[in-house]
């Protein structure tokens, strides 16, 4: 590639540069949240930390504890956990207590609210 407009280059690179250096221009929604939400996410964690859950089952827990709707669904969105870890660990549980064709398991996971996909990476995990 031939660069003919020096300038210009240099133009589009200091944007980019700045562009990455100074961070988002708009606040991400987890710092424009409701004590609410921040409360539910706190709560997800924890969950989360000891127990497996899928998407749908943490948040029917979350409002079963008593948070919204909305502010269990907000929760689960911005929770930094892995659900293929999360169906792996459900797995596993199940593994140590009973005993399941990989078939049967995988139906179970989703069962429990876990997709397809999260469900035979769950299996394919706690069988290795």
């Amino acid at each position: 590639m031939i660069v003919r407009n020096w300038g210009a280059l240099r133009v589009v690179l200091a944007v980019l540069v700045l562009s990455l250096c100074a961070g988002p221009i708009i606040a991400s929604s987890a710092s424009a949240s409701t004590v609410g939400q921040r409360n539910a996410l706190s709560s997800a964690e924890s969950y989360l930390s000891s127990m497996a859950f899928s998407r749908s089952g943490l948040i029917h827990q979350l409002e079963f504890e008593g948070y919204s709707g909305s502010q269990s669904r907000w929760a689960v969105r911005h929770v930094r956990f892995s659900w293929r870890y999360q169906a792996y660990k459900s797995a596993k549980s199940y593994l140590r207590s009973m005993s399941f064709s990989r078939s049967g398991l995988i139906d179970q996971l989703e069962f429990e609210g876990f997709t397809h996909y999260q469900a035979r990476y769950g299996v394919w995990r706690a069988y290795r």
